[in-house]
């Protein structure tokens, strides 16, 4: 679903494009025949240009891998008897994307039906008519009061309704659409706004489209007409018939004025056709930043050397003990035999079956430890086997370690330890079987996010208003001197006494600020540790996949139980985040409660002066 919501993008995109540089470059110019080809080869391009994807290769050099981990070919099976409980809390999701495929089919539904409905439409207006062929076309006259109209060599009309020369110019016009296939045209073009019904642009471009098939039709028809004025006024005329079929090419067009326009329109200069080009730049722009699919490829000769030299590594850790196609049952005795008295482990050979030319082609092969774990090789296949070993070595810890190798092919060997495995491949069905569960790795837990502190803050001051200076009343008079400079000292006076009244408020303020200070500060440091052990925890959560990957299989109920937790883990984080962004927004909102007491305080301290 995500690739087809891609494709419509870039379609879009694309159409979009094309539309863009007709309507800035193209749309006045006189090329209506290049114009017309243009619009066709932007819808094209539309459809195919998502699809030719150009693959890029960088080569780079393997990394090695232990052998013990090298990947099986063609086909894992991975089996266990490890289980956890996962409680997961059922929340209801919205899918958008099934939201968007079912509103974009009901409106896809919606205009195939009108689709349909136009070609019954069109299809009633022929049923039961007179046809009369002439030379390549066939000349409808209908009773109806409609448009004239071409649909591919069918030309229709209504003959009373017109005088003599009218009709010629009508079917001159017509007989245009007809002959360059026009009809082609309307309908890729209702078929690219039937899938794009969403895109706006769509429909201006398919109105671009038939605004140009009528421009060519009206710049042949002129050519062929001697009368040019007579033509014009045709066209006026026939602006009145507000009936028309759709899906074809009728003569009446709501653009009247614009092919009056392009009628009388000197020809373009032929240096003009640069326009045309104009858009090859940005197509080249859309391949290089959406088409280029890079993909890295190990340098084979130095993968071939890394592998081998990591095996022969792993074998001179330890005694490798080689099975062939051409060993014989007594070397198998005594394979068993060795590998009991030197290092006390069973060796089972049975289900032995041999070819022509006495080489194997089935063995089973079941090796049971001293620690009691019992693993099992069968092969089977109607030519000879491929080679295997048995690896005596030492596990980290250094205990002994008993290994199965495949050599399905020389340059991925395969090494087998303690794990259920099926390996099966075109020539040859290799089963791999251990009896004992492995430790299933333990599920990371994710960190909770801090919560911003809080705190009561500190009460506004208290301030005695008894104590508050009244202010001086200035003289009535304008002209009073002596009583204007009495006032000017006593306002000295007043804002001096008041003053006295700054420091609480400023306290107040200063005590706020390092409250928030202090909380800031707090919570930035539970951040930055919430950071580091999310850190620690996306890391430890890749690590716990790729364990779970190695003992259980990507495929395996036990990696999808694993990562089912991991996702109830994030979305519980998703939460933990949620409510923090709410308590920051809580703090944001006490803090505009403050200020808001502050200046109502100091509103009232202003009225009161």
């Amino acid at each position: 679903m995500e690739a087809l919501f891609i494709f419509i993008v870039k379609s879009s995109g694309l159409i979009a494009l094309f539309y863009f540089a007709y309507f800035f470059l193209l749309r006045k110019e006189t090329f209506f025949n290049s114009s017309r080809w243009f619009l066709l080869a932007g819808l094209i391009t539309s459809v195919v240009l998502p699809f030719v994807v150009y693959t890029k290769v960088v080569w780079i050099d393997p990394v090695p891998e232990p052998v013990d981990y090298a990947p099986i070919a063609n086909y894992h099976h991975y089996t266990s008897g490890y289980g956890s409980q996962i409680v997961e809390e059922e929340s209801f999701e919205i899918n958008w994307n099934l939201v968007s495929l079912v509103v974009y089919t009901i409106g896809f539904a919606a205009f195939m039906i009108k689709f349909g409905i136009d070609f019954y439409s069109l299809n009633s207006v022929l049923k039961g008519k007179k046809v009369e062929q002439q030379a390549d076309f066939k000349f409808v006259d209908i009773e109806e009061n409609i448009a004239p109209f071409s649909y591919f060599d069918y030309i229709v009309y209504n003959s009373s309704m017109y005088s003599a020369s009218e009709l010629e110019s009508i079917l001159e016009h017509e007989k245009v659409h007809s002959d360059q296939h026009h009809t082609i045209d309307v309908i890729i073009s209702r078929i690219f706004c039937i899938l794009f019904w969403f895109n706006p642009i769509m429909w201006l471009y398919k109105k671009a489209i038939l605004q140009n098939l009528e421009f060519i039709a009206d710049n042949v028809a002129a050519k062929k007409i001697s009368d040019k004025k007579a033509y014009q006024y045709t066209l006026l005329k026939i602006t009145t018939h507000d009936t028309c079929v759709a899906i074809t090419n009728h003569f009446y067009q709501s653009l009247i004025k614009k092919r009056i326009v392009m009628l009388n329109k000197s020809q373009s200069k032929k240096w003009n056709y640069w326009k045309y080009s104009a858009v090859i730049p940005a197509l080249g722009a859309f391949v290089l930043l959406f088409q280029i699919k890079t993909i890295a490829q190990e340098k084979k000769e130095l993968k071939e050397k890394t592998e081998k030299a990591a095996l022969a590594s792993k074998k001179q850790d330890g005694e490798v003990y080689k099975i062939t196609k051409s060993t014989t049952d007594q070397e198998l005795k005594d394979l068993s035999a060795k590998l009991k008295s030197e290092h006390n482990v069973d060796l089972q050979v049975s289900n032995i079956k041999r070819n022509s030319d006495n080489e194997l082609i089935s063995i089973k092969l079941k090796v049971v430890k001293e620690n009691g774990k019992v693993q099992i090789i069968e092969m089977n296949s109607t030519k000879a086997l491929k080679d295997c070993s048995i690896v005596i070595g030492k596990d980290e810890d250094g205990t002994k370690a008993v290994s199965l190798i495949t050599d399905d092919q020389i340059d991925h060997p395969v090494l087998i330890q303690t794990r259920d495995v099926i390996v099966k491949d075109n020539e040859s069905d290799v089963v791999v079987e251990d009896r004992a569960a492995p430790v299933p790795p333990v599920v990371p837990v994710a960190p909770a996010a801090p919560v911003f502190p809080a705190s009561p803050m500190p009460p506004m001051p208290a301030i005695d208003m008894s104590k508050m200076p009244k202010p001086p009343v200035p003289p009535k008079n304008s002209n009073d001197k002596v009583g204007w400079a009495k006032f000017e000292k006593d306002m000295a006076d007043f804002e001096m006494r008041m003053e006295a009244f700054q420091p609480d408020l400023a306290n107040y303020e200063k005590q706020i600020e390092d409250i928030m200070a202090q909380r800031e500060a707090i919570f930035q440091k539970q951040m930055e540790k919430y950071e580091v052990a999310m850190d620690k925890f996306n890391f430890d959560m890749d690590k716990f996949n790729q364990d779970i990957q190695i003992k259980y299989g990507r495929d395996s109920k036990e990696y999808e139980k694993n990562m089912k937790q991991y996702e109830y883990d994030m979305r519980q984080h998703e939460l933990n985040m949620k409510q923090h962004e709410k308590d920051m927004k809580q703090f944001e909102k006490d803090m505009k409660q403050r200020e808001k007491e502050l200046k109502k305080w100091e509103k009232e301290n202003n009225k009161r002066s």
